[in-house]
């Protein structure tokens, strides 16, 4: 037997794949136990390159040590105090549910090679589009990630206020926007030619959201400035702060002018999936498009995103190109090949992960999961106000909280990175930290449905135990 016929056994793969998947189980239930005491092994990065450096080497070695190491020296987002990122710890089936992507890798760009994939992608479409409160006439995609998916709803606007697709354009268009929404609206503006005075970041108030009652005004500036305003967007919720910005009233908005309605829902519109928290988004429905993460709250693994289009036709208006090889007619509105809507041509078969989700726990898993996590903030909340040596920084809306430590004799703004620092050295919890309004605060984000109010008591005892420790008390 060659070498390449060995490296395809499937008597070679049965073995491998036992053993790696003993170890992944292994791995989570010391996660979950927290006999792993560090979340994240953190190490400096050339530090951490070098290591890696003296492990290179081609077709020698353990391929299980490697994989060994590999769970070692990563940050462990099944530890119920990894409290970080916006990043969920994904649930065990969606790990063999890539396994199996990741060995048939069939694409879908057209349906030949998503015979599945391109199948699976429409079912979830439609059951969004339902939740959200579209009609028959919604449907959308999946995409690799928020900002792509942000990207493509902003060309899709362009599309349906403009010809610039076929005629290019001397305009000058924009996009409304809050001052916190995150950063890929601002990137997306600027890759399609918009600039920095395209891009018309709205003040907020005091609960860091968008200022409705300021919209005529921006507006009105910047259509006397020569700018023609295609879309508005609004946060469900902001990235720094959990904030969701009042949708029905942006919606009122935007219908007025008629201009396109986005709404950036990656992280916070999962609460689309609870009766308790669906009001936070009231007036989503008004939205032309809608951007939501499988992959923060859905407990998908990364990435995978869906964009849902209030009307299906407005998807295949943004990328119509001939490409003879892939299909006959670039302007038929076929949903079964989706590269005739998504930038991507070979595209992972990510619906694949969330729909084996549905099949083993159907949808109510996503509403107790974003509702155990929306209640823990509430909780956690309630614990840092308890404490004197605490202060909130507004009260959370969504799963992510932010906070930091107060003593009259320090500069709290270097008191809290210095406490978020060690933290991160450490690494018995992973939060990260953010900057409101030029204050420095601590930042949580509620991912884990194991995480109990134990371990967030312990993080607080922890904090004060390091600040104590930098003051010198």
């Amino acid at each position: 037997m060659t070498n390449l016929q060995e490296a395809f056994s499937p008597d070679s793969f049965r073995q491998n794949a036992h053993t790696l998947v003993d170890l992944l189980a292994d791995y989570l239930e010391s996660a979950q136990n927290q006999t792993i005491t560090s979340v994240i092994p953190y190490q400096e990065p050339d530090e951490s390159l070098a290591f890696w450096q003296t492990d290179y080497e081609q077709g020698a070695g353990n391929v299980e040590d490697f994989f060994r190491n590999v769970i070692e020296k990563s940050t462990h987002l099944h530890h119920p105090r990894y409290m970080g990122h916006q990043v969920t710890p994904p649930l065990p089936i969606t790990a063999i549910a890539s396994m199996f992507s990741g060995l048939l890798n069939n694409g879908m760009a057209v349906y030949e090679m998503g015979l599945v994939s391109n199948p699976l992608e429409r079912i979830l479409s439609e059951l969004l589009a339902n939740k959200i409160g579209f009609d028959e006439n919604a449907s959308g995609l999946l995409t690799s990630g928020g900002t792509l998916a942000n990207l493509t709803a902003l060309l899709a606007a362009r599309a349906a206020k403009t010809d610039v697709w076929e005629e290019g354009t001397s305009e000058k268009l924009a996009v409304m926007v809050s001052e916190e929404a995150h950063y890929c609206i601002d990137r997306a503006a600027r890759i399609m030619g918009m600039g920095s005075e395209g891009i018309i970041k709205v003040s907020t108030n005091e609960k860091l959201q968008i200022r409705t009652d300021l919209l005529e005004k921006y507006y009105n500036e910047a259509t006397e400035k020569g700018f023609r305003v295609i879309c508005i967007v609004g946060s469900a919720c902001s990235t720094s702060t959990g904030s969701y910005d009042n949708l029905a009233e942006i919606g009122h908005f935007a219908h007025k002018h008629q201009i396109w309605f986005h709404v950036d829902g990656a992280h916070g519109g999962a609460v689309i999936f609870s009766e308790k928290y669906k009001h936070k988004v009231k007036g989503i429905a008004q939205a032309d498009s809608v951007v939501i993460d499988w992959h923060k709250m859905l407990m998908t693994p990364a990435l995978a995103t869906a964009l849902i289009f209030k009307r299906d036709e407005d998807a295949f208006k943004t990328f119509q190109q001939k490409a003879q090889y892939l299909w006959a007619n670039q302007h038929s509105k076929d949903w079964f090949n989706s590269g005739k809507r998504t930038f991507e041509c070979t595209k992972l078969m990510m619906s694949l992960k969330i729909y084996s989700i549905l099949k083993a726990h159907g949808e109510q898993i996503f509403t107790e999961n974003v509702e155990y996590l929306h209640g823990l903030a509430e909780k956690f909340a309630n614990l840092v106000k308890a404490r004197q040596n605490f202060e909130l920084a507004i009260e959370p809306e969504s799963n992510i909280v932010c906070f930091r430590l107060v003593s009259l004799d320090s500069n709290l703004n270097d008191l809290n990175s210095s406490i978020r620092k060690q933290l991160l050295q450490e690494g018995n919890f992973y939060i990260v930290q953010t900057t409101l309004k030029e204050n420095v605060y601590l930042r949580v984000s509620l991912m884990n449905p194991l995480t109990t109010e134990a371990d967030l008591n312990a993080l607080l005892d922890e904090i004060e135990r390091i600040g104590n420790q930098i003051s010198g008390k």
